[in-house]
């Protein structure tokens, strides 16, 4: 199958590039490189370096490879950041998507895979976070996913020939085995990759927001999915995607990690101590999220091989101390 890759020199983005590829699929990728990197991308893939605001470009390659389908990854995803500029978040998130849309039904390409984010169900009641959990985001990064969700659903009701699928993601971590192609955020706000670098000495230390949760050590717990598990469950999704179907998955691995026990693991996985303070809780910061991921089990027979954090935080570290500095080695 042609596929275009949106964001595919992002961190979640270049790892699907190569589950696609050597899944034997004819990958495009599109990314501005405004926080992508080019070296994430191999250099037997078509690379071109578009903004998802340019439609009339974007198009131009959808027929010139002759797309048949898209997974998009190009999106910004710092939830502080969103608070602080939402324009921002809703023009290159929410726009930007309807823009790429937009190329897609000029070039008659009607088979996508988006990248939706656990944020859209806000700060839920109760636990695990099942596909049918009321949506209530509660940041701009949360809505302008959301959005776009319903903006899939209306096209699908207008299009019966459009078939889409939404993946809801909850914590993203760890790099391929090889340790070729990592995580490298400037800045970077994720928990693993934050630890590590205290453990490299490349932050004095890290901050524990709160202790006094009603959590099994007191402190925040969320679902890790290994980045390599989520791209899986993008190319079963895409190659069984059908017209007329819209469909939505959780994807994490159905279990929580603790703060404290991500800290702990980081250590085991590096060797090194960790220096660690504690502060207070961040303000809408919930207890404990984690997935239900039974229905991309079942419908999809998506299954996680990473199911042990230790593991996970393993192979990020893998990368991050063969690549002290990113893609900047």
């Amino acid at each position: 199958m042609n596929i275009l890759i949106t964001g595919g020199a992002g961190y979640i983005g270049s790892h699907a590039v190569r589950k696609a590829a050597t899944a034997g699929h004819s990958v495009v990728v599109i990314d501005n490189l405004s926080y992508g990197h080019r070296q994430a991308v191999p250099g037997m893939v078509l690379f071109y370096q578009v903004d998802l605001k340019e439609t009339d470009r974007i198009e131009e390659i959808l027929r010139k490879h002759k797309i048949e389908a898209v997974m998009h990854f190009a999106a910004l995803i710092s939830v502080g950041e969103s608070v602080q500029k939402p324009l921002l978040y809703y023009r290159n998130n929410t726009a930007g998507a309807m823009s790429l849309l937009e190329a897609m039904e000029r070039a008659g390409v009607m088979r996508f895979v988006f990248s939706s984010t656990a944020a859209t169900y806000g700060e839920p009641e109760e636990v695990p976070i099942f596909e049918t959990t009321k949506q209530s985001p509660i940041n701009p990064y949360g809505h302008s996913k959301l959005f776009v969700e319903q903006i899939l659903k209306d096209i699908a009701a207008a299009q019966p020939q459009f078939g889409f699928i939404a993946f809801r993601y909850f914590n993203v971590a760890g790099a391929t085995a090889d340790g070729l192609i990592g995580e490298d955020h400037r800045p970077e706000t994720h928990l693993i990759p934050n630890v590590l670098y205290a453990a490299m000495g490349k932050r004095e230390n890290i901050t524990v927001f709160g202790t006094d949760y009603p959590t099994a050590d007191g402190t925040c717990v969320r679902d890790y999915v290994h980045v390599d598990d989520l791209v899986a469950a993008h190319v079963i999704g895409i190659e069984k995607l059908r017209a007329g179907e819209g469909l939505f998955y959780n994807l994490g691995i159905g279990r929580g990690y603790s703060v404290k026990e991500i800290i702990d693991a980081s250590q085991k996985a590096s060797g090194k101590e960790i220096p660690v303070i504690f502060g207070a809780r961040r303000e809408g910061d919930p207890a404990e999220l984690y997935a239900d991921s039974a229905k991309a089990r079942s419908e999809l027979g998506w299954q996680p091989q990473f199911t042990d954090v230790e593991r996970v935080i393993a192979s990020a570290w893998n990368w991050h101390s063969a690549h002290p500095n990113g893609y900047g080695d």
